[in-house]
């Protein structure tokens, strides 16, 4: 399970100006900006970094300048993986230390869309013993129902992050992970792909860079 929400996307308007500056080409830019102080992408401008964009990582620089900023909340085991991804991203995650008893578990606090009906009654076993040793920690204090509870914790327990990447790092992620056997990485290519001009500047990454 992978959930995406609150996605923000910024300064496509400073990265494509700072596209033209290596040939002093401003002039032949057609972006602007309407009454209501919106920035509208013209469509030289959009080709200039398709172009780009498929020359190269040398070339394609003003991508590593537009930001996104999203809230995923995805199981650890998958956030395990996304740690690899630590050049051009930052990311502050809801705390399992300070708050995994402030809630009670339920089955929905982890990913389980995928489970056997076998694995899933497992999973309920340990829920009820994460909340058993939940209430005896918040009566008592005792750490040692808390280590039980982060100890004891799966990997599917479902964590929210607040992210921010760029393109670049978006195109690093997208050919790596479009085919991947979780489907968690499969369904993020798929935002990936629905974002501002990701067919221009993303998809048209040259085959080389997977």
């Amino acid at each position: 399970m992978i959930k995406i929400d609150r996605v923000k996307v910024m300064n496509i308007d400073g990265a494509i100006r700072g596209a033209r500056n290596p040939l002093n080409s401003w002039d032949k830019s057609d972006s602007y900006y309407d009454e209501n102080g919106d920035f509208i992408l013209g469509r030289a401008d959009r080709d200039l970094g398709r172009r780009l964009v498929s020359s190269g990582s040398d070339h394609r620089k003003f991508v590593r300048q537009i930001f996104v900023t999203v809230d995923i909340t995805a199981p650890l085991y998958w956030w395990k993986e996304y740690d690899t991804y630590k050049i051009g991203t930052v990311a502050n995650s809801c705390s399992t230390m300070h708050k995994i008893h402030s809630k009670p578990f339920e089955l929905d606090d982890f990913s389980h869309d995928r489970m056997s009906e076998g694995a899933i009654e497992s999973l309920k076993k340990t829920i009820d013993f994460l909340e058993s040793a939940r209430m005896k920690y918040a009566e008592t204090k005792d750490r040692a129902y808390w280590h039980d509870m982060i100890q004891l914790l799966p990997s599917s327990y479902n964590q929210m992050r607040t992210c921010t990447l760029n393109y670049e790092t978006l195109i690093n992620i997208y050919y790596a992970r479009r085919n991947h056997k979780l489907a968690e990485w499969r369904v993020l290519c798929e935002w990936i792909e629905s974002l501002p001009y990701a067919a221009e500047w993303i998809l048209s990454a040259k085959k080389t860079d997977e």
